[in-house]
């Protein structure tokens, strides 16, 4: 089991994330400024992630962190850029990322049948489509978000990871503020 450093590394920066793009939402003056540290900080959080769901065998979850990347860094290169040029490589290695770890889990533990799966299920799929929308500047990122930070935060504690599954209800809390704030700033 990864220490609590480990923890607090992964925790601390993707928790960064979510409060970056909190204030990105909520500073429109600041906007790209909030976006670019959100997406660095992001970047620098997931060998951590990775690290801990490799540790406890999180196939799908591990994959898909690593395979998120792209995602990750085309968020970061649009926030620099300020285009939305399409990157279709990226979304081939993050489909292929996905495929890779959901094979390598049914090959690990002969199917879907651990809750855990389930979960990761969960996580990556909201951190695939929110990751890719939020890289747009798509609001509806933010609700997949929310179902990530739920489906972690529930793998985390069953997996005795309290202060990561803490740390992901606080993110949560973050999402569904910058959501709220992008939607009353949408229809004004």
């Amino acid at each position: 089991m990864p220490g609590t450093i480990m923890q607090v590394l992964a925790g601390g920066f993707y928790l960064l994330n979510k409060i970056f793009l909190f204030l990105s939402e909520s500073n429109k003056i600041r906007k790209r400024f909030w976006r670019i540290n959100a997406w660095s900080v992001y970047l620098l959080g997931l060998p951590f992630w990775t690290y801990i769901f490799l540790s406890e065998r999180n196939w799908i979850a591990a994959a898909l962190e690593l395979g998120g990347a792209p995602a990750m860094v085309m968020g970061l290169v649009y926030s620099v850029r300020k285009e939305q040029k399409s990157l279709r490589w990226l979304d081939h290695i993050c489909i292929i990322a996905i495929v890779l770890g959901l094979g390598y889990s049914l090959y690990d533990f002969g199917g879907i049948v651990v809750i855990n799966q389930y979960l990761e299920l969960g996580t990556v799929t909201g951190f695939l489509i929110g990751t890719y929308m939020l890289a747009k500047e798509k609001p509806g990122g933010y609700l997949w978000f929310l179902i990530m930070n739920v489906s972690n935060a529930a793998l985390m504690a069953i997996q005795d990871y309290y202060w990561l599954s803490v740390q992901q209800m606080i993110s949560f809390c973050f999402v569904l503020s910058a959501y709220i704030s992008v939607k009353r700033t949408v229809s004004k």
